[in-house]
C-alpha cells in the first residue's frame, strides 16, 4: 500500500505539471538467474506483462513508473549443469513488481520533431516486488512456506522508435539486483531453522531478467524544457 501511494503522489505531481506523458503495456518473458534451473541469462520461455507510465522531463531523460506482473518457472532438468540435471529441483510462482525511476536516452528525444526517431536508452531506479519463498521439504523437493516482499536495483536497456505521431514501440532487456538469495529456494529465512536447507552458492543474491516490448500511447501539450 506505501508503494501504490508514493505512486499516486508521483502521477498526481506529473499531471499537475501538464506536459508530455506515455501510458502503455509491457509484455514479454522473464527468468531467476540463481541457483536452481537453467544458467541461461536470458530465457524465452515464461510470460511478463504489465503497464508503464512515463513523463518526458526533458528530451533527454524521462520519470518512469511500472507495474509488471510474471510467471517464475525453474527447473534444474533444464540446466545444462550436469549437476543440477541429476538434483531435478523446480519451482513455480507468481511475481508482481512496481518499479519507479529514470529513463535517459543517449541522444535527443524529440517527439514533436515531426520526423522518425530511432534512439537507444538506458533505465535505472528503485523496485519493490513481491514473490514466494521456497526451501527443501521432507523429500528433498522445493516447497512453498511464505510470501515475502523485497526491494531490487533494475538496470534497463533498450531501443525505442515512434512508429506514429502517437505511438512509441520499444524492445528492452532488463535485469534487476535483488537483496535476496531465496527466489528460487535456495537460501530460505524467517523464523524457522533452516541452516541444514540451504545450497548452491549462498554468498551472492539472486537476480531476474524481464525482456520484452513496450507500446506507448502519447499525450499532453508540447513541452517546455527551458525551466529545468
Amino acid at each position: 500500500m506505501r508503494l501504490l501511494f508514493i505512486l499516486f503522489i508521483f502521477f498526481s505531481f506529473a499531471f499537475a505539471k501538464a506536459q508530455t506523458y506515455e501510458v502503455g503495456i509491457f509484455a514479454g518473458t522473464s527468468n531467476i538467474i540463481g541457483d536452481v534451473g537453467s544458467t541461461q541469462y536470458i530465457q524465452f520461455k515464461d510470460m511478463a506483462i504489465g503497464g508503464i507510465f512515463k513523463w518526458n522531463r526533458s528530451n533527454r531523460h524521462s520519470f518512469r513508473a511500472s507495474v509488471i506482473a510474471a510467471n517464475m518457472i525453474g527447473d534444474d532438468n533444464d540446466s545444462d549443469d550436469i549437476s543440477r540435471d541429476l538434483r531435478g529441483l523446480k519451482y513455480n510462482y507468481s511475481l508482481i513488481e512496481a518499479s519507479i525511476g529514470i529513463e535517459y536516452t543517449f541522444w535527443e528525444w524529440d517527439l514533436y520533431s515531426g520526423r522518425s526517431q530511432f534512439v537507444p536508452y538506458l533505465y535505472t531506479g528503485l523496485t519493490g516486488f513481491s514473490y514466494s519463498s521456497f526451501a527443501l521439504n521432507n523429500t528433498n523437493e522445493l516447497e512453498e512456506y511464505d510470501n515475502s516482499v523485497d526491494i531490487a536495483i533494475p538496470i534497463v536497456f533498450g531501443i525505442k522508435a515512434n512508429i506514429t505521431p502517437k505511438l512509441i514501440l520499444a524492445a528492452e532487456v532488463g535485469a534487476r539486483y535483488t537483496f535476496t538469495d531465496n527466489l528460487d529456494g535456495s537460501n530460505p529465512d524467517g523464523d524457522m531453522d533452516f541452516d541444514s536447507l540451504r545450497f548452491g552458492n549462498i554468498n551472492n543474491n539472486d537476480w531476474y531478467m524481464f525482456s520484452g516490448v513496450t507500446l506507448t500511447y502519447t499525450f499532453g501539450r508540447k513541452p517546455c524544457y527551458c525551466n529545468f
